[in-house]
């Protein structure tokens, strides 16, 4: 029997089925907001801060911005891989790239938790 030594980082099938799961919660929310959105109908701004009172909507669109922002990391991340030789650089723009995404996740908490 042959035993095969597997080396590498190992990116492949996890990040493939993580891109998956993100892009399900993504279309599962769009669905669910469409459905919330043709019913409650809000033409205000008092309307809209109405839809988003609703604990279970800040969390499913807290949700939706994670699964959003880990998505795009995964394919930004391995652009940066597959076409920035330059170790240095493919370093900054991944460093750059986390603390954007970071902050946004952090931004959308802000916006959904605001007093």
């Amino acid at each position: 029997m042959i035993k095969r030594i597997v080396v590498g980082a190992h990116y492949g099938l996890k990040d493939w089925i993580a891109q998956r799961a993100t892009a399900a919660i993504m279309m599962i929310y769009s669905l669910l907001m469409t459905v919330v959105l043709l019913i409650v109908r809000p033409s205000t701004f008092e309307a809209w801060q109405g839809v988003f009172a609703n604990g279970v909507i800040k969390f499913l669109t807290f949700l939706f911005c994670v699964s959003l922002f880990y998505h795009v990391w995964i394919g930004v991340r391995d652009i940066w891989m597959d076409y920035v030789k330059a170790t240095g650089l493919r370093l900054t723009l991944h460093v750059l790239t986390v603390t954007a995404l970071v902050g946004y996740t952090a931004w959308a908490a802000a916006i959904l938790w605001r007093l």
